[in-house]
């Protein structure tokens, strides 16, 4: 039991580190779509001023604080569920598995949120609270959507995850395991 709570902790730092990771390059993405989408909207969220030197650093860092707690949870959810699995070796392939899978989901819904972004969010003529000397209204709108997108990404790929976790348990565990 002492080796699969070491996973647990192990999944757990690494799902923090890749999702911190993807909140930086995620960022870049999404400045590079709409750069007012942090300078009048994510920066202010975060008490932050981006400076013409350091902005890329800076949002950089927003992605980290944006992303670094839903890796937590994923790595506790998915460790937590490994934990039943027969061995600490199966522990390890199921519960890395998923979490990985979680990213590689939250990143493809990433880039559908871009595409649901730019070619029917942003050119609907709803009435949001949108900041109101926005210059690129459908940018802003898109890298938005991007963001929403990521997190229920996130969120599915984190049912995947456990569901893919959950099939590996039922499977019998060969003797030599």
């Amino acid at each position: 039991m002492a080796k699969k709570i070491g996973l647990l902790l192990l999944i757990v730092i690494i799902s923090i580190i890749l999702a911190s990771i993807y909140g930086i390059f995620h960022n870049q993405v999404s400045y590079s779509i709409s750069n007012e989408y942090f300078t009048k909207f994510k920066l202010e969220q975060f008490g932050l001023e981006a400076y013409p030197d350091t902005v890329r650093m800076t949002i950089g860092m927003v992605g980290i604080w944006s992303t670094w707690w839903f890796g937590l949870l994923i790595g506790l959810i998915n460790g937590v569920v490994g934990l039943f699995q027969p061995t600490a070796k199966i522990m390890w392939k199921s519960a890395f598995g998923a979490t990985i899978r979680t990213l590689l989901i939250a990143i493809g819904f990433g880039v559908v949120g871009i595409l649901v972004g730019k070619f029917v969010i942003s050119n609907l003529n709803a009435n949001w609270n949108l900041p109101a000397d926005l210059t690129d209204r459908k940018s802003f709108l898109t890298a938005g959507t991007m963001h929403n997108f990521s997190y229920l990404g996130g969120i599915i790929g984190l049912i995947y995850g456990t569901i893919y976790q959950l099939k590996i348990r039922k499977k019998p565990v060969p003797n030599n395991v």
